[in-house]
């Protein structure tokens, strides 16, 4: 099936230099930040994905490089990460492109009860992830899933739902057992309807032992970080708590902050520094 895909591609910098009296030569550097706007059939809509790829690449975008699907929180869209903090610098000083894609305001990253309205975890499967595998040459031995909060809950579900596509994957804040947040019979049930069991069917904290076996043989940690005074340090404490029971790999750091975008963007630090551990097969201490 076609797809129609529309892409606005951002330089880094164009200039002129003059010299003398000559006509000025155009300097152009490498297109760094890339958005592209996926027509779904899956969204009934269409989603904007910005890429971030690191400069010292960029002329070169077939080049398999590690990349991180990056996912907003609740209320957010695909702007967010880059909104208040420098993904582009992240991006050129740790070597990873980094893909921003729209969650909606109210997404959840999952299919809706009602199957006219978005199917995000179907787009996702269909469209966007075998799209970027195209695109940018992606393997998964170097692609990793991580978010916040809402974003959280979606990347560990991703991961749990193909943990072949991906090296490993993290949650900063997440909402990993979704009977935890306080949208549950508000906004959460604007996606699952009158559907109640799909709360606990789709909270990641009852899915990992769907996968508990196969995650063990294959290796694929999860990383779970929040902070202390954060409303869902409790989704944290308890997700870690099954893992610990089913013996799945996981690293849990707690550490002084709120659900905030200072402690945001000092997660994500935590979490790709994690991730170049794992790629580069340095030890993780088990």
């Amino acid at each position: 099936m076609s797809k129609r895909i529309f892409q606005i591609c951002f330089a880094l910098f164009a200039g002129a230099l003059f010299a003398g009296c000559g006509e000025p030569q155009a300097q152009v550097l490498p297109q760094t930040k890339e958005l592209i706007v996926i027509e779904s059939q899956n969204l009934k809509c269409n989603d904007s994905v910005l890429i971030f790829t690191p400069v010292q690449y960029a002329a070169n975008n077939r080049q398999t490089l590690p990349t991180l699907f990056l996912l907003h929180g609740w209320s957010g869209c695909y702007k967010d990460w880059s909104n208040k903090h420098d993904i582009q610098e992240i991006s050129n000083r740790t070597g990873f492109r980094i893909i921003c894609p729209d969650g909606f305001y109210n997404g959840w990253y999952l299919n809706n009860t009602d199957t006219t309205k978005m199917q995000w975890r179907a787009f996702f499967d269909q469209e966007l992830f075998p799209q970027m595998k195209e695109r940018y040459n992606m393997v998964p031995d170097s692609t990793f899933i991580t978010g916040l909060s809402m974003g959280g809950h979606g990347a560990v579900n991703l991961f749990l739902d193909h943990p072949e596509n991906f090296r490993a994957a993290g949650s900063m804040s997440g909402v990993l057992d979704l009977n935890l947040t306080s949208l549950r019979d508000t906004e959460l049930a604007k996606v699952i309807g009158d559907k109640k069991e799909r709360i606990a069917q789709e909270s990641a904290v009852t899915r990992v032992a769907e996968k508990a076996e196969q995650l063990k043989a294959m290796n694929k940690p999860i990383i779970t970080t929040c902070g202390y005074n954060d409303v869902y340090v409790q989704c944290t404490d308890v997700f870690s708590a099954k893992c610990r029971e089913l013996d799945v790999p996981h690293i849990k750091i707690l550490s002084p902050g709120k659900h905030s975008w200072p402690y945001w963007g000092f997660a994500l630090e935590q979490h790709l520094w994690h991730f170049q551990k794992i790629l580069n097969g340095d030890n993780m201490g088990y």
